[in-house]
């Protein structure tokens, strides 16, 4: 495909009317599985499935457990699409291309975006198959120039300057930890950071990753919540650690990807439980304005 522009509005509306002349229900949120939880997907039975091959302009998503497949459906009688697999810059993607399938959602009328990752734990608290509440993230790809906003503006998604001190919506945040609370499901908090990768990070990477304040590392994410906030979605987001990161060069341990997609299958059980509770929350009232 070509490579679409932050400003291709077209190039959207014409994804997002394909899905629109298809779809039995119009979703309002979106659910975007992070690697080792694709599986998730079956929690929306009977489910309309469009792979991202059959969409017009949409990338295709080659990352391992990455399915590249939109379901459409209910869950906890909220009409859902559920992203199995997304996109990343170590693909060799733009960050435009990276956050086409959001713009995508945002044109078929989607303003909730629930987003899961595997990410590597920072905080010496953290353990292998713990479930992070985002609060904040640092975007080291986005300070350096590779920005999913850079480019003209589309003036039809949002302004030129978003402001991101609320990327992570406070409701959504209260509503995940009152699910986690309810059902007794450990959820830890923290910021997330986004590197490009594909390599995992040096030793001296991550005990430099700690002094920004970061808790958990990973290669996604990030570009997905800057595009919705700028197009006025809420956002919530999951960390799933997958791997404790390796802050000394002479430990023998090392982190690989066969690692992240089985301890992301540990936390399936806690994720079977929340992500319905935050949808069926979703009825409590209207989303916050945050703009």
């Amino acid at each position: 495909m070509s490579v679409v522009g932050v400003s291709d509005f077209a190039a959207c509306q014409e994804a997002a009317d394909f899905l629109s002349a298809r779809l039995v229900r119009p979703p309002s949120t979106a659910l975007v599985l992070g690697s080792g939880l694709d599986h998730l997907s079956h929690l929306v039975p009977d489910a309309q499935t469009f792979a991202y091959a059959d969409i017009p302009h949409f990338p295709s998503s080659t990352a391992p457990g990455h399915k590249g497949e939109l379901r459409v459906g209910q869950m906890a009688g909220v009409n859902l699409v559920i992203l199995r697999g997304r996109l990343h810059l170590y693909e060799g993607y733009s960050p435009q291309e990276i956050t086409f399938p959001i713009r995508v959602l945002r044109c078929l009328g989607v303003s909730v975006l629930l987003l899961t990752n595997a990410a590597g734990g920072l905080h010496p608290a953290f353990r292998v198959g713990d479930i992070m509440l985002i609060e904040d993230h640092i975007s080291l790809p986005g300070m350096a120039g590779l920005n999913p906003l850079r480019g003209a503006n589309a003036d039809a998604w949002g302004e030129r300057f978003p402001a991101l001190n609320q990327a992570y919506s406070p409701r959504l945040r209260d509503l995940a930890r009152q699910q986690a609370r309810q059902h007794d499901i450990p959820l830890q908090q923290g910021v997330y950071v986004y590197v490009a990768g594909p390599n995992f990070e040096t030793p001296a990477e991550i005990r430099m990753l700690r002094l920004l304040g970061a808790d958990a590392v990973g290669m996604s994410t990030v570009p997905e919540v800057t595009v919705a906030r700028h197009a006025g979605m809420e956002v919530l987001a999951l960390s799933t650690i997958t791997n404790m990161c390796v802050d000394d060069g002479t430990s023998a341990a090392r982190p690989d990807s066969a690692e992240v997609l089985t301890a992301a299958g540990m936390a399936a059980q806690a994720y079977q439980t929340l992500l319905p509770g935050i949808l069926a929350g979703l009825h409590a009232g209207p989303p916050v304005a945050q703009d």
